[in-house]
């Protein structure tokens, strides 16, 4: 599989590890010390081929992103969910995922929409058992899976639900995806 967008990860062993999923060219952050000179590198790639943030599914990761997509608009965003990026040292990180994983958070990478809004409101998050109560985190995560949009606290999520405008029809059907694979409480 053949990627013409440029993939922003964190590191030399993404990169490797990217490499063996999919033919990409990649650009390595060095981690949190993200730079002007690496910001600039990746500006330049998305304006001539489009860019990919695939960054580990952990706060720094999380870090990582956004303080991209403020300086680099336009981005498509990767997610792999945490679970699947766990090393059995319980190191997290791109570099830990299975290929078809990283191929698939891939084919999924979605743009944030300009000025978009979703149709799902914070009270329709409530009532579907998404924020509060003790099976509210492990539905999320799975409902990020779900709609490609990764995992993300109660805010973190509802505000992903709006950067890349998931409709009502899109909740729904990954919410009842869910309540099939979540036992109640």
């Amino acid at each position: 599989m053949r990627i013409k967008e440029v993939i922003v990860v964190e590191g030399r062993n993404d990169t490797i590890k990217i490499q063996q999923a999919v033919e990409a060219d990649t650009i390595e952050t060095g981690g949190s010390a993200l730079n002007a000179e690496v910001l600039e590198r990746i500006r330049l790639a998305q304006e001539r081929r489009g860019v990919i943030i695939l960054t580990d599914p952990d706060y720094p990761g999380e870090a990582i992103r956004q303080q991209i997509s403020q300086a680099v608009p336009g981005c498509r965003h990767a997610f792999i969910p945490r679970e699947q990026a766990l090393a059995t040292s319980g190191k997290c990180g791109v570099e830990h995922a299975q290929v078809e994983v990283i191929r698939q958070a891939l084919k999924e990478a979605r743009r944030v929409k300009e000025r978009a809004e979703s149709e799902v409101s914070w009270e329709q998050l409530v009532s579907s058992g998404l924020v509060g109560g003790n099976r509210a985190k492990v539905m999320r995560g799975k409902m990020g899976q779900q709609l490609g949009i990764g995992y993300g606290n109660a805010k973190q999520f509802y505000k992903r639900l709006h950067m890349f405008a998931i409709t009502r029809a899109e909740f729904e059907a990954a919410l009842q995806q869910v309540l099939k694979e979540v036992p109640p409480a």
